[in-house]
C-alpha cells in the first residue's frame, strides 16, 4: 500500500511544473510544522516561521495582481503570529546558555527568565488562537492554482520565464544588500546591522528560488549567506536581550541595588559578545560583496541574452 502511494506521489510530481513544485515544497514545509507550532513546540514555531518567509518570497513570482497581494497578505499574518513567540523562545535559549557559562549572576538571569516566560505564555496563547483560525488548505489550493496559471511549460521541464524573473528579483535583493552594507559602514550600529541581516536573508531566499527554478545545484553562496544571517541574527537577539534588561532597570519599582548591579554585569557581557560578533561580520563583508557582484552580473548576462 505504501509503495503504491509512493509511486502515485512520484507520478504526480513528474506531472507538475517547476513552479508548482516550488510552491508545493514550501507549502509542505509549513503543513509539516504548523501542527507542532500550534502545540507550542519551540523548534516547530521556528520552522513554521521560516516556511512562511520562504512562501512569501516565492509568491510574487507565481501570483501577480490582486490574487498575489491577497496570498502574500494572508501568509504575512501567519508570520506575524509566529514571530513574537519565536523571539521570546530565542531569548530564553540565550539565557540558558548564559547560565551554563557561569559568568553571569544567577539573579539577573532568573529575573529576566521570569518576565520573558510570563510574556511567552500570554503571546503563546494568542499565537495558538490565530493558528487555529488559519485556513491552510485554502492557501494551498489558491497558491497551486496561481503557480499553474499561465505556465505553458510541459511537466518535467524547467520554467525559463520564471527562472529569469527569479534571477531578476535576486539581483534587486543583491542591490538592496549592498546599500544596507554601505549604510552600516564599519561602525557598530545595531539598527543598521539589523537592516543588513534582513537584506541577507531576503537575498538568500531569492537565490534558493532561482536555484530551484533553474535546476542548479549551486549551494556555496547560499551557505555563506546563511552563515552571515545566523551571525547577524545572534547579534540582533542579544541586542533585544540588552533592551529587555535595560527596560527592567528603568521601569517603576526599579530593582534593588544588588539586582541592578547584576543586571549591569549581564548587559556588559552581552555587549562584549555583540562586539565580537561585529568583528566577525566585518570579516564577512568581502564575501557578501562578492555574492552581490556575482548575482547582479549574472542577471545582466541573462537579460542581455533574452534581449538578443
Amino acid at each position: 500500500m505504501k509503495q503504491a502511494m509512493k509511486r502515485t506521489s512520484s507520478r504526480s510530481a513528474s506531472r507538475s511544473s517547476p513552479s508548482e513544485l516550488l510552491i508545493r515544497q514550501r507549502l509542505a514545509a509549513l503543513s509539516r510544522t504548523l501542527p507542532g507550532a500550534r502545540k507550542g513546540d519551540v523548534h516547530a514555531v521556528h520552522q513554521a516561521r521560516v516556511a512562511t518567509r520562504r512562501i512569501r518570497e516565492a509568491l510574487p513570482l507565481i501570483a501577480q495582481g490582486r490574487s498575489g497581494k491577497s496570498l502574500k497578505k494572508s501568509v504575512r499574518k501567519l508570520t506575524r503570529a509566529l514571530g513574537p513567540v519565536r523571539e521570546l523562545d530565542v531569548a530564553l535559549l540565550n539565557l540558558d546558555q548564559l547560565r551554563t557559562s557561569g559568568d553571569v549572576p544567577e539573579t539577573a538571569i532568573a529575573r529576566l527568565r521570569q518576565l520573558i516566560t510570563e510574556e511567552r505564555q500570554r503571546l503563546g496563547a494568542e499565537m495558538v488562537r490565530r493558528i487555529a483560525q488559519y485556513n491552510l488548505p485554502k492557501l494551498q489550493k489558491k497558491a497551486v492554482e496561481a503557480a499553474n496559471r499561465g505556465t505553458p511549460v510541459k511537466s518535467g521541464t524547467r520554467d525559463p520565464r520564471r527562472a529569469a524573473a527569479a534571477m531578476g528579483r535576486a539581483a534587486r535583493r543583491a542591490v538592496a544588500l549592498r546599500v544596507a552594507m554601505d549604510n552600516a559602514a564599519g561602525i557598530y550600529l545595531p539598527d543598521r546591522l539589523h537592516e543588513v541581516r534582513i537584506a541577507v536573508k531576503k537575498l538568500r531566499y531569492a537565490l534558493e528560488i532561482a536555484r530551484d527554478l533553474s535546476g542548479s545545484r549551486a549551494t556555496v553562496r547560499i551557505r555563506t549567506l546563511k552563515r552571515v544571517q545566523d551571525l547577524l541574527g545572534r547579534m540582533h537577539d542579544l541586542e533585544m536581550l540588552i533592551a529587555r534588561t535595560r527596560a527592567i532597570q528603568s521601569r517603576a519599582g526599579a530593582p534593588n541595588l544588588k539586582l541592578s548591579g547584576d543586571l549591569d554585569r549581564l548587559v556588559r557581557r552581552l555587549e562584549n559578545e555583540c562586539r565580537r560578533l561585529h568583528v566577525r561580520y566585518m570579516n564577512e563583508r568581502k564575501a557578501l560583496r562578492g555574492i552581490c557582484d556575482y548575482v547582479t552580473a549574472r542577471e545582466a548576462r541573462t537579460g542581455n541574452a533574452s534581449a538578443a
